[in-house]
């Protein structure tokens, strides 16, 4: 009978891209992978500590898995394991712990450990670490898009984060390597490649030739024969200069989508966070931006309850994000994570006032996404086909160059094929149109 495995995975979409990774590390290794609420011989647990949430969901996926079947080998990797590997093994049951690095070596653990014995802490010093990681290109990702990760770590530690402890310092995926990947996933069928990492706009900061960075990365795989889309990650204000933003114009198979965090509208809070600009430099950018790439569509992410924020604060950054006309914005509760100086400051906003908040930004984003949606009306805009619309499978889903999801009538065998879309109107930010 054949060992099985089965993988949860908790936030982001580098953990999703490693999952898969380990996955296909598994099935080399002759294990036939599983979904997660089967009984399995082996359990890998993705973990996330953004927040307090992801400690307690990571702990919890943890618990689930030693109760589907106690007999089976619990794994436990990603950044909860990094940061807290004590805390992960005080878990009855959990027999290993690997973090965010030597996931190559997964396979071989997992082997160890079903032998018996004491439970395996296999965490690094993850600071030490000056090599990309490089693991094997996911295969289980549908037809439709492929991530390719491009680099690891972060240095800009802001006051609130905890990711450049579980990830350590940046370094970067050699360029031959990217783009020789890039090229297996188009020949595997792949229409669209996502950049990702955990901040990929310090692409090559690491490498003696500096100007191998992000834009001369993106340069590099927009010119390779039939890809036919390219998107970009989400990307720091500070490390967006013109010749990104140029990269982003002259190639029509770049997608005109910039994700850039914004985080707060207000330079007190800015400086607090220790983000590296003001309000007036990253509404300068956009402008740029604006004025460069037509019909771009820029979203944002918000942090609001960040320690210290006042009314006056906040609602500097509601007027920044209105001003800015995000096509979309993701906002975030502040969360303390431990260890963080943000953690230790003695002017903490209560929780019920970063609920209250929160509730008006997400309205705010809603009008600004329904708006931009909106402005796409009578358009013909290229879509690429992901898969039947859940509520109505006469319906098929897909996204635009601009992340704008659309819902047209179709066959279910246009999957992972580009077509050119007639928008006839608007549901909230989603679009709805017709074939042409």
């Amino acid at each position: 009978m054949a060992k099985t495995a089965a993988i949860y995975t908790l936030g982001c979409k580098v953990n999703q891209y490693e999952s898969s990774s380990i996955g296909d590390l598994f099935r080399r290794a002759g294990y036939q992978l599983l979904n997660f609420d089967r009984p399995a011989d082996v359990y890998v647990i993705n973990t996330c500590t953004v927040t307090h949430l992801g400690d307690r969901k990571s702990r919890q996926m943890i618990r689930r898995a030693i109760k589907q079947n106690p007999q089976a080998v619990i794994a436990v990797t990603g950044c909860y394991a990094q940061t807290a590997p004590g805390k992960v093994l005080e878990i009855p049951g959990v027999d290993l712990v690997i973090g965010t690095r030597d996931r190559g070596s997964i396979v071989t653990l997992v082997e160890s450990c079903r032998k018996g014995g004491k439970p395996v802490n296999a965490v690094q010093d993850i600071m030490q670490r000056a090599d990309f990681e490089e693991l094997p290109i996911p295969v289980d990702q549908g037809k439709t898009r492929a991530f390719l990760k491009i680099q690891e770590g972060c240095n800009s530690y802001c006051s609130y984060c905890i990711i450049p402890y579980a990830r350590g310092p940046v370094r970067s995926r050699l360029p031959e390597n990217v783009l020789s990947s890039a090229r297996e996933l188009i020949e595997q069928g792949f229409r669209e490649i996502v950049l990702t990492g955990i901040h990929i706009g310090a692409y090559g900061q690491d490498f003696a030739e500096r100007q191998k960075d992000l834009a001369w990365l993106v340069e590099q795989l927009a010119v390779i024969p039939g890809l036919r889309r390219l998107r970009l990650g989400s990307v720091e204000p500070h490390d967006i200069n013109f010749a990104l933003i140029q990269a982003v114009a002259a190639h029509p198979n770049v997608c005109r989508h910039l994700h850039i965090p914004l985080q707060s509208g207000d330079d007190r809070i800015l400086n607090r966070m220790k983000r590296r600009y003001n309000s007036h430099e990253f509404e300068r950018l956009i402008t740029v931006i604006y004025d460069n790439i037509e019909g771009v569509a820029i979203t944002s992410d918000v942090i609001v309850g960040f320690p210290g924020e006042t009314e006056k604060n906040y609602q500097n950054t509601l007027r920044m994000v209105t001003r800015a006309k995000f096509a979309g914005i993701h906002v975030f509760k502040y969360s303390p994570r431990q260890g963080t100086p943000a953690a230790e400051f003695d002017d903490q906003v209560s929780p019920e006032e970063k609920e209250e908040r929160s509730r008006r930004l997400i309205r705010l984003g809603q009008s600004l996404a329904a708006e931009f949606a909106a402005g796409q009306i009578d358009k013909d805009l290229e879509v690429l086909v992901e898969q039947p619309f859940e509520q109505d499978d006469r319906l098929l889903e897909g996204h635009t160059d601009t992340y704008l999801k659309v819902l047209f009538p179709g066959s279910p065998s246009l999957k992972g094929e580009m077509v050119k879309v007639h928008i006839l109107g608007t549901d909230g930010a989603i679009l709805k149109g017709t074939i042409i």
